[in-house]
């Protein structure tokens, strides 16, 4: 299991658009992806999710990652909400 936090610099924070974009990336990966926002955890594979964590802009969330290609899943997720999220 790897883990890292990350700031959410989008302007709109997890809104629809970006969530799916978030989930689009989360779902390229056979480990487990899920991200930890206040005392919530939310699976990084369903847009439901994404979008019932409420996520703000400046908020903070921690990526956690498990499975064969983990390590990878966390870079590019870490790498995806660092660029924005196409916004």
């Amino acid at each position: 299991m790897v883990k890292q936090r990350v700031t959410i610099k989008n302007p709109t924070g997890l809104h629809l658009r970006p969530a799916g974009i978030l989930c689009k990336e989360a779902l390229r990966y056979q480990s487990s992806v899920k991200f930890q926002f206040g005392t919530s955890t939310a699976n990084a594979k369903s847009v439901l999710s994404v979008l019932g964590a409420c996520v703000k802009s400046g908020d903070e969330i921690t990526f956690i990652c498990e499975g064969p290609d983990e390590e990878k899943a966390l870079a590019d997720m870490v790498a995806l909400v660092e660029s924005g999220l196409g916004e």
